[in-house]
């Protein structure tokens, strides 16, 4: 799995990231706007959602069923996300259609129509999308979970809040494009099959500007409580919880997705064989790694009936704690096999490798390649994984759950 690293800085600051993949005729690419739920004022919790929707109803000289015929005749498959720190649009699409795709993404990041009569269907759907929660318990769990977990405004929901969205205005959120579509502060990631040098020249065409400006340094608060308790009529209790872990950038990383694996990698982890097989406690289990550039943590979901809500928890918890009182040579093996296989398919996805490599470069200020990821995956051990979980053990929980019935922690 040899790979480099295209990079080239451009005078206003934009980084420009690409990564050659032999063999596809793909090509996928990642725009990081710094306009995620984080960055943006207090009181417009959503607003990224309405501008994600609002930037591509028209752009340039086409209105929005023209840009939308433009992209559709690229083929290309569309990808909108919104994170704690940016709002990030892309595609992945045949490699031949690569600059014509730019040059539309350009009109759609510098010079989006934002016509009023486009704005209302686009908070509707934002709206309507935070409305639509109720009726998937889990997403909302895990949503809330980390709007406690994780200092503010870190946490803060990426879905949005409704009375924020109802009060939004399109004044409101012309300004925060403006003020928070910051070249300087944005990456852009190719993967694929591409020309670096022609790619960084249509990049450096469209975007660069003598315009540089500085990040906003965003003031992180307190936690919220341990535990908060959503009241829901129905038949299920769902349990979110979560503990603090290492960053991404912490040497201890890789012994981190390890231990989690551990936990909960597949039908032989912890969790799945403890919690639902022996004991039969919950239909849903699983725990996965979380990380921002600021904090991290590992959060766990669980579903389960009112009766059994409490068990779980318990059982939940207590797996855990256990972690570090011991760990056999073959569940590493297998968490590494697990990790591995994940990572060997990235390798062979252009749309993932895009958007790997621009995450890479916001939290580390690098891009790791695929063979080191596999070289520090295999480096762990036993005594590695245990010489973490004993430094750094689990506990300090955040717990959120929706459901009939409250637990006590």
């Amino acid at each position: 799995m040899a790979e480099s690293v295209d990079k080239c800085v451009l005078s206003n600051g934009m980084v420009v990231l690409g990564e050659r993949m032999e063999g596809v005729g793909s090509a996928a690419f990642d725009f990081m706007l710094p306009a995620g739920a984080a960055v943006l004022a207090e009181g417009m919790c959503g607003a990224a959602n309405v501008i994600e929707d609002w930037i591509f109803r028209g752009a340039g000289k086409r209105d929005s069923r023209q840009l939308g015929d433009a992209l559709d005749s690229l083929g290309l498959h569309r990808s909108s996300v919104v994170g704690s720190s940016h709002i990030t649009i892309g595609s992945t699409l045949e490699a031949s259609s690569l600059s014509e795709a730019l040059g539309l993404y350009g009109d759609i990041i510098l010079r989006a129509r934002l016509e009023d009569e486009q704005f209302e269907p686009a908070r509707q759907l934002a709206i309507d999308s935070v409305k639509g929660l109720d009726d998937n318990p889990r997403q909302k769990v895990m949503l809330e979970l980390r709007e406690r977990f994780y200092p503010p405004p870190l946490g803060r929901s990426t879905a949005g809040e409704v009375a924020e969205l109802e009060k939004l205005t399109p004044a409101e959120t012309k300004e925060l494009i403006s003020e928070n579509f910051n070249l300087s502060q944005t990456i852009f990631s190719v993967a694929g099959k591409y020309d670096f040098d022609a790619v960084r020249r249509q990049i450096e065409g469209l975007f660069e500007s003598g315009q540089t400006k500085k990040a906003e340094q965003v003031d992180i608060g307190s936690r919220a409580g341990k535990y908060t308790h959503i009241h829901n009529d129905g038949a299920q209790v769902h349990i979110g919880l979560m503990t603090e872990t290492v960053r991404p950038a912490d040497e201890d990383y890789y012994n981190a997705r390890v231990a989690v694996s551990v936990l909960s990698g597949g039908m032989s982890s912890r969790l799945f064989t403890e919690v639902r097989e022996k004991r039969g406690l919950c239909y849903a289990v699983g725990a996965r790694y979380h990380g921002l550039k600021e904090a991290a943590g590992i959060g766990c979901y669980a579903g389960t009936t009112p009766d059994k809500a409490q068990e779980t928890l318990d059982v939940i918890m207590a797996e855990f704690n256990r972690l570090a009182d011991g760990i056999s040579k073959e569940e590493v093996q297998r968490a590494k096999v697990g990790l591995k296989s994940a990572l060997i398919m990235q390798s062979e996805s252009s749309s993932s490798r895009a958007g790997a490599i621009g995450g890479d470069y916001y939290i580390l200020g690098r891009v790791r390649s695929l063979d080191e990821i596999k070289e520090r995956i295999e480096a762990t051990s036993v005594n590695s994984v245990l010489g973490f979980l004993r430094r750094k053990r689990f506990g300090d929980f955040t717990v959120v759950t929706i459901g009939p019935k409250e637990v006590k922690i």
